[in-house]
């Protein structure tokens, strides 16, 4: 892989990791048409990337994590009933975490090696726009903020993020959309499903870390330095860039496009 490629490859991942637009099919995707080879790390290299948009993520939502790491613990610790709200808002977070980790692995195993064929990638890109659709023009903007959020909640949207196991599924639309659908306003669902990355990613980087640190006991090559510090920042562009369409009801245009390669992929791909 060349330093090129290692940066196009780190725009892919980034740019599309908080984008409704399925990270893990892009990389798929662009990796058969350009013939990338990422070498032996595979998944591996993309564990490595997925690192980069955790930190993009916990940089832009530093403050915010922070007072709900402060107010958790001042609730556990202190008693505080002020900061109930914290502790009650980090717990349900969990609760969709654990969901997502076993419905995500049920359903891995259930569609086995047919879930990364082009074929089920270019129906799930199609199922994305359909969902990007439904935030827009079927799913009724809600009123529930954070305090008005139930462990039904929770559970629901984890359902939804844990179809993002499916390449061409988004994890941003999923869980978007199942948080509309709970009634959350759209702040609301925007904040608590780019949270929710934080905790999944977190998860799935301590899965493979033995593999992460066997990969790269002999050191990071200059190209995975480049796709890595590429990705960073590429993900902080596509947070700003998610929240600026939701806010301004344009997520029309990323499923066209999801819509569109879907089609592509399901017609000259497979």
């Amino acid at each position: 892989m060349s330093w090129l490629e290692a940066l196009f490859i780190g725009f892919i991942q980034g740019i599309s990791e908080f984008l409704p637009i399925s990270s893990s099919a892009h990389l798929v995707i662009f990796e058969k048409i350009l013939h990338i080879n990422t070498g032996d790390v595979d998944l591996t290299f993309e564990v490595f990337l997925h690192v980069a948009s955790l930190l993009a993520v916990l940089l832009y939502f530093r403050e915010d994590l922070l007072n709900l790491v402060k107010g958790s613990l001042s609730y556990i610790i202190k008693k505080d009933v002020n900061q109930a709200g914290h502790f009650r808002f980090v717990s349900l977070m969990l609760v969709s975490t654990v969901i997502t980790m076993i419905v995500g692995k049920l359903l891995e195993e259930w569609l086995a090696d047919s879930i990364t064929n082009t074929a089920t990638i270019g129906a799930a890109l199609i199922i994305t726009g359909i969902f990007l659709i439904l935030i827009e023009h079927g799913v009724s903007q809600g009123m529930r903020g954070p305090s008005e959020m139930t462990w039904k909640h929770a559970i629901f949207i984890g359902l939804g993020q844990a179809l993002a196991v499916i390449p061409g599924i988004s994890r941003a639309g999923s869980t978007l959309v199942a948080a509309l659908w709970c009634g959350l306003s759209k702040e609301t669902a925007l904040r608590y499903s780019f949270l929710l990355s934080i905790p999944i990613i977190t998860g799935i980087t301590l899965l493979k870390l033995p593999e992460l640190i066997g990969q790269f006991s002999h050191g990071i090559n200059n190209e995975l330095w480049i796709a890595f510090i590429s990705s960073f920042i590429f993900a902080l562009i596509g947070i700003k860039w998610l929240i600026s369409m939701v806010q301004q009801a344009k997520l029309s245009y990323f499923a066209v496009y999801c819509v569109s390669l879907g089609l592509v992929t399901w017609i000259f791909l497979t």
